[in-house]
Formats: C-alpha cells, structure tokens, sequence
C-alpha cells in the first residue's frame, strides 16, 4: 500500500503555538518554563512539537528530543533524558563537554559517551549529585542562547525520569530552558503514576499545561487537503471522514489513505491493528463482554447488556470495569450504560467478529428488546429494535420493523435515519415472502401531494391498507430531498418512474417526475425542464388534483429563476385555483409564493409582490409545513434584501435557521439560509458577524446544494480583507456551481470576479467579465444584483481611463454598460441610488463628471443606509472636490468616507480613500486625535510632501507623473526631487529608488513598476 498518510501540512493548533513560542519568548528572557502537552493517542501531539521544534530552532534555540520507551510496567531510566543528551552531542560536540567539564562521571550514568562513570556507591546521595549535576549541565548550555529540551510519551516514563524532570523544573533558575513533554491522556488510568507528577507540577508557576483537542471540520478539510493534495476536497468526503474519525488527525490519515487506494474510507489494516491492541491487552470475559457491546450499538444500556449476556452481575461488573480502566468502555454520563471511547474502536471490534457470531448477538439483542422494551428509551425503541432484527439477518422481521422505525423518525423530523431505514426496507423488499409482505407491514405513511397505490381498484378491497413497493419509494424520495441528499433522492425518482406504469397510472408518474425535476435542478443538471414539460403533458386534460397542481406551480416557479414571462403568472394562477378546489393547502401556498416573486420580478411590482409573499408565509405558518414555511421565509429574506431593507432580512434568515434547525431541515435549506443570513451581513457592514456565522457553519458541516454561495461570501470577506488569493480561490469555487441562467446566482459571482480582477491589476480580464455577464439573459426584477455589477464595471472603466493597453473596446464596454442599465426598472431608494451612482461613474469614464454627479448619489445613498455604496460615492465624491480645488469639501467627505469603510473592515476601500488623502495631502484624522507616530523617512529629515514623493519616484514615475498625482505643478515635482537627492545623500533618481527599496521605507506599497 502506497503510504500517503502523514499530513504534508501543519493544520490549526494556531493558540497551542501561540502558547508554546510565548513560553519560547519567556524562557529566553532567563525564565525557564515548561509545558506539559496532553490529549488522546493520534490527536498530533508529536505533529505539534515537530512544527514547534523547527520553529524554534529557526529562531536560533538549541533543540533536543528524547522518548519514553514503552518496556514492562515503566520505561527504561533515564531513557528519554540519555536521547536528548547523545542528540545534543551530536549536535553540540565540544561545547556540550564544555558544559559538562567536572561533571563527566556523573552525567556518564546518563550518557557513556562522557566516559567512565565515577566510583560512588549507587545510594541516594548518588543519586541526588547525579540530578545535580544534569541540572548543572542545562543552566550551562542554557547560559548564552534558548535550549529546548522536548520529551515525548511522558505516560511511558520510568520514575527515576519523572522525578529528574521535576528537579529540574523546580531547580532550574535564570538559564533559558523550556521543557515540553506530551502524553496520552488515554492511558492515565485512575492508578496512574504519571497523574500525582502531572498534579504536583500544575501547581508550578512556570508550568503550563495544554489539551489538544480533536479536530473540527475545517481543520479535517484543511487537513485532506493537504494528504490528496488538492485545494478544495469533495465536501461529502470531509463531511464522512470527520464524522467516522470524529476528528482525530491520525484517524483521518488513516482513512484518506484507503480512500486514495480505493477502498472508500473503510478501516485500514494498520488502523484496525491499533484499535485492537487495547481490546487484546484484556482477559478473555473483558473481551467478550466488548464484543457484545460492540453490537449494541454507539451506546448500549447496561441492564440492556446484563439482559443479553445472562451472565452473573458481578462477573459482568468485574469485565466492565477492565474495559473501562483499559480506556475501552466509558460509562454515559448521560444514562446508566455505556460507550465505547471512539467510533473507530467498536467498529474494529465488531469487524472481528465472525460472521455468525454478529447474527447470533443480534438477534438476542432484539430478542432481549422486544421481549423488555423498557431496557431502551422510548424514542430508540424503533430504530434499535429494527438494527438489531437487521443485523440479524432475518429479513421477515427486518423489514417490518424498518418500515415502522421509518415512520417514527419522519414524526420526529429526522428525514436522514428516516431515508436510511426506508432504503432499507427497498433492499429487503425481495427477500421475503408474499405472506409479510400480505399481513405484517404496516399501512402507506405520507409522501406529501403523492397518490398512494394500495387503493387503486376500491378502497374496499382486502388489502387496501397493505403499502406498495412504489409507496416506499415516495416516502423514500420526499425523506431525501428533506435531508438534503440529492443525489439519493433522484435516483430514487428515476426508480419510480420506471416502475409506475404511466398509462395506467399518469398522476403518480407524474408526482415522480416533478420530484425528479427538483433533483435534478438542485443538482444543477439539465434535464429537470424536460421532466416538468413531461409531468404537464401527463396531467393536463385530466381533472383537476393536487398533483396537477403542484404540477403548474412547479414549472411556475422553475420559470421563475430562470427565465419568467407573464405567462407563468398565468400559470401560477391556475395552480392556486386548481389546489383551493381539491384542498391541497400546501401546494396552494407553495404556489402564492411563486406567484410573488413572479410579481416582483417580471411585472415589477415591488409592493404587490411582496405583500402576495408575506401572505403566503403567513399562510404557511398557520398550515405547520416546515419545509413550505423555509422556502417562504428564505424567499421572503431575499426579497427584502433586493429591496434594501437588509436589517430585515438578516432577521428572516436568522428565523428560517433556528426554525430548520428545530426541524432537522438544516442539511435542506440551511445552506442558502446562512447564504442570505452573511449576503445581508455584509450589506450592513458587520463583516465580523458574517465571519462568525460561517465559521460556525463550518463546524455544523453545512455543504452540498447552494454551497458556492457560502463560497461566494468567504470570497467577498476575503477580498474586504485585502486577501486576494483567498479570494480568487473562493470565487473558482464558487463559479464551479455553473449556475448559468439564474442571476441571482451567476451575477453576483460575476461582480466578485471583476472587482478580484481589477484589484489584482486584470483590468482587461475584468472587461470580459461584464460582457459574459451581460450576455446572460433575464436581468429583469434582479436590480439589486445588477447594478452592483455595472457599477463595478464602469468604476474599472474609469479608473484605467488613458492606459494604452484597456483603450481598444473601452467605448464598447462603456455602451454595453449604459445599454444594460437602459433595461433596468429602479423601484425602490436602494435601486435609485445604485443607479445614480452608476451614472457618475459613466461620467467619470468619460472624464465628465462633477461634484453634482457624486452629491446626488450620496443624497440618493443617504436614505438607503447601506455603508458601502454610500463610502464608494463619498471617495469619488471627494476624488471630484479635490480636482475642483475644494479641499474642505474634500476633506469632509473623504473623512466620512474612512470612517464608512473601517467600520465595515473594508481595508481595499479604505487603502484608496488613505491614497487618494496622501496624494492630496489632506489630513483625515482631525489634530486633536492624530497620534504623532513616525513615518518613512522621517530619520532623513524628509517631509510629508517630500516622502509622498520619494514613494512615486521609487515607483519609477517622472515627474510629470508625479505632478499629477499629487496635483502640483512638474516644476514644484521637480524641486522636490532635487531636495530629496540631497536629503539622502543620493546622485540621481535611480539611486533614491534604490535605496527606498532596500530601506523599505514604503513595505505597504504594492503599486507596480510603472504607470
């Protein structure tokens, strides 16, 4: 097997590093320190101390490892000590004997290479004169520069080690020593030695003590990465890989491993040797009494445990108690039972078992369940029950308890198990006899608008409550798109189509269809039109039912972010008549939001459209549909924030997630409402909160559908922040979605690559981005997004006016701009100002505009409150007054415009308002708070004027150049040139340059070359 397993990457552990090079830092101030680095086998306490040792010897320490050997009850004496002390004489040689001259007969008892070993009888006093002198020889090659010395496996150490170490930690005094020592917290056992050693040097001043703790998603994803060196990995590959590794670095090595050899995420041979050796170590009863645990389940009960072994009590007390104490077992603290210690361990346990002893087990565990079902909580009861008959292998008793564990936990909202059960019983559904299949399932449950096929000859027939293979299906499709997986749910949908006949029975193909189409649609794969086109044709000359009308309402709303004319409001109509005469209540609303976003976008009707929405969310709250209320809810937030009215919307998001949390529809929808949530975040200026939201959705494993939207805005945080690498890797991400045809998806991506283009110096790049955005059709009813972009685009437009390069199709670009904002309907303050601000912009790129232009969208911007198109208009704003001469103007708005842009943590937007302040040489900080920080240059005696510049001319710039710029005259440049020259004792221009350079007196300034 190819080993590909150890992480070419350090991942996370940033505070433990921080940790460790502070105790770095104190220790070389004459302050030894220790730290002492706990947490479980595999969680990377040696990954840690190898990043910390390289980075400490980087910075000029003297490092050294040694390791506690694992031999019999303690480890070899002095092992680790004698380690450390032959690298250090390696590395050292004669200024390690140096340090050790007088000391060579002792410290031989450590080390024979310091000769022979002197004469005194091994008492205790010998023994004390040996720790004296070890600490002796640390405080001398300590004396000069930082010694680190690193031990490892501390739970493996000898005593004659540990009282060593704590001598030295207590003696060790103004010499630079850091002692870092880690251990498993897994192997301390209550009767541990190592437990008191760890209690009596936590109560050190100079001793710290870290718990590494497993790792999170974002860190299991770092990770991966780095193993299958790719930048981004599959999300459902980290999404598993976390959960079966529940974190642990070494687990998810591991796992990456066979996933690159094929073999899934399955346990490797060399995992499940690990795993095992603890379950070895027991006695024979401890061993079997695990075994059987294992096949309990992730927690099994005791009395459950004691119910299925039969054994006697104490007997069974005695073998816990050894699988407890080996860190095998640890008893819930949530119940009187049990778990095992990680997932991976009883997973390795029951792999071991033969074949016919799992069935054997299993079948008594639900044996043991169905004849005492008050041995597991009322809830598991079906679930449980339904593993176990499952796992035993006996189809008959299988199936039907799948089927009714199914229906439980669609009742408690969890589509995911229910899915799983459901795919189950399909599994099953040929190994058993028509005899349970006649009498021991129960009836259909529910799978929203679908006809269920147990009645279709007479409701009187004799087995009319008996559930079909095509029903189990429905449930199973409606369960996986609840949960959120797609991918299951059409294949499901494609399984029903071809197994329903569609002459004989047209609505329920159809249902399928449509449920097909949806997949499909989420999935972003063509296909999802042709299935509604075919579901139409199948119900349309029949009488009117809730599938035709949910029929209708389907290609109404698919219109809707696609391509939507006033026909679809047509039909959007005849879906609401058809559902309020059969009473389908649910696909009613479903179609009244659709026809709302239908008004808003295609007719224009901001308040009737959004009056119709918030009816229909009414409504919806009143029906109790969880998954028709979200959809209404996360409609609602992006309406609103189309509108301006971002505050809401933040509201609505936040709403929509607590209510899918509570639903167990987070995994469906919740990825889009955390889109809204941070889009409207943003809108608002608070880019911490938006940061915080998604971290957080990071840690709950939020992925799948819409997740390049959440790419999307870690892109636009990125970019606020100055990360252009981050945020160009974002935005491929997210434009890998190829969500073509939608613009509320493809344009915003669209506006990110201009503006990471245009940052990054592509102004030609940024060109071709608008015109393959403007080739997309439908912009109507999407103004909020698209005049962003062509605000965006024009801004490029003019700030690389009279650059030779962008000069060929600039005329073009600036007309297809005007052309596309000429199609657009402002409806509201937020549009209006947009497109005011767009206008100024226009005449910025032709060299056109004035002051006026700017006021009148600041004005328009004023009302709206949104903090960043109003700074935008402000800096252009201020850019005009400066070119007018008017400073104060300038200067005010430019202040206001700063102020805008720091508190939105917007640093692209604040570097050009500080920019364009410099070259003007207004000051923004008013006198009283300017803080009388030193500058470059100032230790040449430079001036302000003067340093400005000095940073133009290390850019190459001549004076004409620099002239208009800073808007001063070239001969005023040029006598600033001359004095510089002086000034720096320098001979010509390129000679200052040089020596700005290399003085970095300018680090910040990444203008290029030339202009």
């Amino acid at each position: 097997m190819q080993q590909i397993s150890v992480s070419p990457v350090f991942v996370g552990r940033g505070s433990e590093i921080t940790e460790l090079t502070d105790a770095l830092r104190r220790a070389g101030t004459g302050s030894p320190q220790a730290v002492l680095i706990g947490g479980e086998a595999g969680v990377g306490k040696t990954r840690l101390l190898e990043e910390f040792l390289q980075r400490a010897g980087d910075r000029g320490a003297v490092i050294t490892l040694g390791s506690c050997l694992e031999v019999g009850a303690e480890g070899l004496p002095y092992a680790p000590l004698a380690a450390a002390l032959r690298r250090l004489h390696r590395s050292l040689g004669a200024e390690l004997e140096a340090a050790a001259a007088g000391s060579e007969g002792h410290l031989a008892r450590l080390l024979s290479e310091f000769g022979e070993a002197d004469g005194e009888p091994n008492d205790e006093y010998s023994r004390a004169r040996l720790f004296e002198h070890t600490a002796r020889l640390f405080e001398r090659l300590g004396a000069e520069r930082t010694l680190v010395l690193a031990v490892e496996d501390l739970h493996w150490s000898d005593r004659s080690t540990r009282e060593l170490l704590a001598f030295l930690v207590r003696t060790l005094h103004r010499s630079r020593v850091l002692l870092v020592a880690t251990y498993r917290t897994d192997d301390l056992h209550r009767r541990h030695p190592l437990r008191p050693f760890l209690a009596e040097l936590e109560r050190l001043r100079t001793v710290q003590r870290l718990e590494l703790a497993r790792f999170g998603r974002r860190e299991v994803a770092a990770q991966l990465a780095g193993i299958l060196g790719t930048a981004a990995p599959d999300r459902q590959l980290v999404d598993r890989i976390h959960r079966r590794s529940e974190g642990n670095p070494f687990f998810v090595e591991e796992l990456a491993t066979a996933f690159h050899d094929g073999c899934g995420v399955g346990l490797t041979d060399s995992l499940r040797d690990m795993l095992l050796v603890r379950v070895e170590s027991l006695d024979e009863e401890a061993q079997r009494v695990v075994r059987i645990a294992a096949e309990g389940g992730s927690h099994v009960e005791h009395a459950l445990l004691a119910a299925v072994l039969d054994d006697d009590e104490e007997a069974l007390i005695e073998a816990l108690r050894a699988a407890v104490g080996a860190n095998i077992l640890r008893p819930d603290t949530e119940g009187e039972g049990y778990r095992f210690r990680h997932a991976l361990v009883r997973e390795a346990v029951s792999d071991d078992l033969l074949p016919g002893e799992r069935h054997r087990i299993n079948r008594k565990f639900a044996l043991a369940v169905e004849a005492q079902p008050h041995l597991v909580p009322g809830d598991a009861l079906p679930a449980r029950l339904a593993n176990y008959w499952y796992q035993a292998h006996d189809p008959a008793r299988a199936l039907p308890t799948a089927l009714d564990a199914a229906r439980a936990a669609r009742r408690r909202n969890a589509f995911a198990e229910q899915l799983g059960l459901l795919e189950r019983a399909l599994e099953l559904w040929d190994m058993v006899s028509e005899e349970v299949l006649a009498h021991t399932l129960r009836p259909y449950d529910w799978a929203e608008t679908y006809p269920p096929g147990a009645c279709d000859h007479s409701p009187a027939d004799a087995d009319c409550d008996r559930i079909q293979l095509e029903d189990v299906l429905a449930e199973a499709v409606v369960a996986a798109r609840r949960c959120g997986d797609r991918e299951r749910g059409l294949s499901l949908a494609k399984r029903g189509i071809r197994l329903v006949d569609e002459a004989e029975h047209p609505v329920r193909s159809a249902w399928f269809r449509i449920n097909r189409a949806r997949m499909l649609g989420n999935l972003r794969r063509s296909g999802d039109d042709e299935e509604i086109a075919r579901a139409y044709a199948l119900v349309d000359h029949l009488p009117p039912s809730a599938v035709q009308a949910e029929v209708f309402a389907l290609a109404a709303g698919t219109a809707m972010v696609k391509q939507a004319g006033p026909e679809h409001i047509e039909l959007a109509e005849r879906a609401i008549r058809i559902a309020q005469q059969v009473g389908a209540h649910s696909v009613e609303v479903h179609a009244r939001m659709t026809l709302g976003g239908l008004r808003h976008d295609v007719q224009g009707d901001a308040d009737g459209g959004l009056a119709e929405l918030v009816g229909a969310v009414d409504a919806a709250r009143r029906l109790g549909v969880p998954d028709l209320l979200l959809r209404g809810i996360n409609n609602l937030a992006s309406v609103q924030r189309g509108l301006g009215r971002a505050e809401e919307a933040v509201r609505l998001a936040r709403e929509g997630l607590d209510f899918a949390d509570g639903n167990g529809l987070l995994r469906n929808i919740g990825t889009i409402l955390t889109g809204n949530l941070v889009e409207g975040l943003l809108d608002l200026g608070r880019i911490q909160e938006a940061d915080e939201v998604l971290a957080a959705c990071e840690l709950t494993s939020l992925s799948g559908t819409h997740a390049e939207f959440l790419d999307r805005m870690r892109g636009e945080i990125a970019l606020l922040a100055g990360d252009l690498p981050t945020a160009a890797t974002m935005l491929a991400q997210a434009r890998a979605a190829n969500r073509i045809g939608q613009v509320q998806h493809s344009v915003p991506i669209s506006r990110l690559a201009i503006r990471v283009a245009a940052c990054g110096g592509r102004p030609l790049e940024a060109r071709a981005e608008l015109l393959a955005a403007l080739a997309e059709d439908g912009r109507i009813g999407h103004e909020s997004d698209v005049y962003p972009l062509l605000v965006e685009a024009a801004g490029v437009e003019a700030d690389t006016r009279g650059l030779p390069e962008a000069e060929a199709g600039r005329s073009e670009a600036l007309a297809a701009i005007a052309a596309a904002a000429a199609e657009l309907r402002p409806r509201v303050p937020l549009h209006l100002g947009w497109a005011r601000l767009l206008e100024a912009e226009l005449a910025r790129a032709r060299a056109a505009d004035t002051p006026g232009h700017w006021a009148e969208a600041v004005a328009a911007l004023r009302a709206v409150g949104l903090p960043y198109p109003l700074a935008l208009a402000l800096l252009r704003g201020g850019e005009a007054e400066v070119q007018a001469g008017r400073r104060e103007a300038a200067t005010e708005l430019l202040r206001e415009a700063s102020g805008l842009a720091a508190a939105r943590g917007d640093r692209l937007l604040g570097a050009q308002i500080g920019a364009l302040a410099e070259r003007a040489g207004l000051t923004l900080t008013p006198a009283a708070e300017a803080a009388p920080a030193g500058a470059p240059g100032d230790s040449f005696g430079l001036t302000p004027r003067e340093r400005d510049v000095l940073r133009l001319l290390a850019r190459g710039w001549t004076n004409r150049q620099i002239a208009e710029e800073l808007y001063i005259s070239p001969k005023t440049a040029s006598v600033h040139v001359s004095n510089i020259l002086g000034k720096l004792g320098v001979g010509g221009r390129g000679e200052a340059a040089a020596l700005a350079h290399r003085l970095r007196l300018f680090p910040e300034d990444l203008a290029p070359a030339s202009r």
